[in-house]
């Protein structure tokens, strides 16, 4: 089970990172607690960096401009530095997140271990063994993607419908038709999405995961989301109606209160006739 900070900096080096992996790594940080701090340093002047606006944008990240001072010098790595210092002295943040693949914030994380706080680094497999050794946890970005991937790849399957034969075909040959299902987008498949990253996050021994838990990240990845959207009082009521797609069980919680858990049904996998 993943341990939970109640204030979260994130720190992200856009120089040293890439645009179309921030929302994987958002939404893998979102499980770690509440993110209060969301930082992105660079030279937002220079053509490389275009991509990040849309994603600044959508995922309200602070954009830190720093300038170059000199030809070949990288300031932003210093602007982060400096920023992470300061904060890591007002005693607010419990845990601090660089996501770079860049060995200079090797310092820096030492640093912030020795202080006391949890330090989470994100970067490529090509990252340096000393930045990755001088975190708490470092994650891999490309793992992360492969994840969604094999995960949109399972609810694919099981969204997909066996194609039937068409009345009607010449030369004893069926036409396949595609079922209406899979036509469609299915209103659920983020929420099942998010499911399953709090599963993999928040289960524990029996495999089972807190609804509550669940729900809580669900609301640090997508602020606007209401369950109620989606014909459902409660996220519980959606996991205990859909036994399809969810085990549930009921367990004792503090004084009176009742704790839903639940897992995911396990798939199984078909195999196709030639």
């Amino acid at each position: 089970m993943i341990k939970e900070f109640e204030s979260v900096a994130l720190l992200i080096d856009a120089d040293n990172a890439q645009a179309s992996k921030i929302e994987s790594v958002l939404k893998d940080v979102s499980a770690y607690g509440r993110i209060v701090i969301k930082r992105a340093y660079g030279n937002w002047s220079k053509p490389h960096l275009s991509s990040w606006e849309s994603k600044i944008k959508r995922f309200a990240i602070s954009a830190i401009q720093q300038f170059d001072f000199a030809t070949g010098k990288n300031a932003s790595d210093m602007a982060l530095t400096i920023d992470a210092m300061e904060l890591l002295h007002t005693e607010k943040y419990d845990c601090f997140v660089l996501v770079s693949s860049d060995s200079d914030f090797t310092s820096l994380a030492i640093k912030l271990h020795e202080s006391g706080v949890y330090v989470v680094g994100y970067g490529n497999k090509t990252t340096v063994e000393s930045f990755r050794n001088a975190c708490d946890e470092f994650n891999y970005v490309e793992e992360l993607l492969e994840e969604e991937k094999s995960s949109e790849e399972t609810e694919a399957e099981a969204e997909t419908e066996p194609e039937a034969p068409a009345a009607g075909t010449e030369g004893g040959k069926p036409k396949k038709t595609r079922s209406r299902k899979s036509a469609k987008k299915d209103p659920f498949a983020e929420l099942d999405s998010l499911l399953k990253i709090a599963e993999e996050r928040y289960a524990d021994d029996t495999g089972f995961a807190n609804s509550s838990s669940a729900g809580t990240y669900i609301k640090r990845v997508k602020p606007d989301f209401n369950i109620k959207l989606l014909g459902y009082s409660k996220l519980p009521e959606y996991l205990k109606e859909n036994p399809e797609k969810y085990v549930t069980e009921e367990r004792a919680g503090k004084g009176t209160v009742k704790l839903i858990m639940y897992k995911s049904v396990a798939k199984k996998k078909t195999s196709r006739k030639k």
